[in-house]
């Protein structure tokens, strides 16, 4: 997925969401805002199984100023978006739409960043409604539903660009980002399974040696990561000696690639941290620390392929 689109989207939604939080009594998707909670930890951190029941939702009065400026700024964004497509990618159309099957083209890691993308952006956009008071299961879908509309729209468009074309294994991966959004909402014990990101620019972006110059393309210097939260995975004997804030990571790199297939892929084990477990409290803390959650931190690790290699920074 195009990651400065995403970070950019989740910038914006942070924003609007926090200029007018208000008290509610419903549980929400990313703990945002009290009530519901079990507990005096976060409700992002309350993983219990039984999905949060809403007594009264006619109850709850959305802040439709905040929620149209939401939509504003997110109307702005699209269109700033679609412009530089238009002035990199999508610079000379095709005259017909097409698709292109295009599995292999980057040993899978376009397909990983396609799901991960589309799980990002509907964080932002959930935590944007949420700022408006919507409901938290209508904010989970509506948010998802809106993110796997935007990456359709982007894949619509590249049908008709003269070096790409629709991709079907791009956008199933949409839709299962934007699936596993909605999933972790319904299903809590899935947020121990953490998609990441992490990213450092290759010699050849920064050395300006890449087509477009373009980090959206520049997959080498991308790593796909799943992080899970190992003190509530393992069984209690053990899970009584790790540490609630570090977690252990599994993560997927390219290199070498060569568009048709070829080049390396390497499986990385990591430590990770869960910023969940810095104490900093209230709602603006809440989102930053959420959103941290979704990238990577430099950690030891190992790489298991290619004969194996240990990291004291491994990103």
């Amino acid at each position: 997925m195009k990651k400065i689109v995403v970070l950019f989207f989740v910038l914006s939604a942070v924003c609007y969401s926090q200029s007018e939080m208000t008290e509610l009594t419903y549980p929400q998707k990313y703990g945002l805002l009290p009530g519901g909670i079990k507990s005096n930890a976060p409700a992002s951190l309350d993983f219990s199984d039984e999905t949060p029941k809403l007594e009264n939702p006619l109850d709850i009065e959305v802040n439709y100023y905040l929620l149209s400026g939401i939509g504003i700024a997110t109307g702005t964004a699209v269109l700033a978006v679609r412009n530089y497509y238009a002035n990199t990618w999508w610079r000379e159309n095709a005259r017909e739409f097409r698709f292109a099957n295009d599995w292999d083209y980057a040993l899978w890691i376009d397909k990983y960043g396609h799901f991960y993308g589309t799980y990002l952006l509907a964080h932002a956009f959930s935590i944007g409604l949420e700022g408006a008071d919507v409901r938290g299961d209508l904010a989970a879908i509506y948010g998802s539903t809106a993110a796997l509309l935007f990456q359709l729209y982007v894949e619509y468009e590249d049908g008709y660009g003269p070096k790409w074309g629709f991709s079907p294994g791009d956008a199933v991966s949409d839709m299962l980002g934007a699936g596993y959004s909605v999933a972790q909402y319904y299903f809590p014990y899935l947020k121990n399974f953490q998609p990441r990101l992490s990213y450092w620019p290759t010699k050849e972006l920064i050395n300006g040696e890449k087509e477009d110059h373009n980090i959206m393309d520049d997959y080498e210097g991308q790593k796909m990561w799943l992080g899970f939260r190992m003190k509530r995975l393992l069984p209690d004997k053990l899970a009584h000696y790790w540490p609630s804030f570090l977690m252990l990571s599994v993560g997927m790199g390219v290199s070498d690639l060569d568009g048709s297939g070829g080049g390396n892929r390497d499986i990385y084990i990591a430590f990770d941290l869960d910023a969940e477990e810095l104490p900093l409290h209230g709602n603006f803390w809440q989102v930053v620390k959420n959103t941290l959650n979704y990238l990577h931190f430099p950690m030891p690790g190992v790489r298991i392929t290619r004969g194996g290699a240990f990291f004291a920074i491994c990103y």
